[in-house]
């Protein structure tokens, strides 16, 4: 894996895991007080389990997808 590779898995995961952890935590909680601290808890967690699967599962699901073309 090149570092373009890790870059683009890096920053993927940050803006895929911000959307969408944002909107979740808005539809389920809503603007309260504490908004931003578990908006930012769950991207968090959201981050760390989506970067390990772009930086590993992603080269093996285009490695196999290559064969298949």
């Amino acid at each position: 894996m090149n570092v373009a590779n890790i870059k683009f898995s890096l920053i993927m995961a940050f803006i895929v895991t911000s959307y969408v952890s944002f909107t979740l935590v808005f539809i389920n909680i809503g603007f309260g007080d504490d908004f931003l601290f578990i908006w930012l808890r769950s991207w968090l967690i959201a981050f760390l389990l989506a970067t390990p699967s772009l930086l590993i599962v992603a080269p093996l699901i285009r490695k196999k997808m290559k064969f298949q073309i």
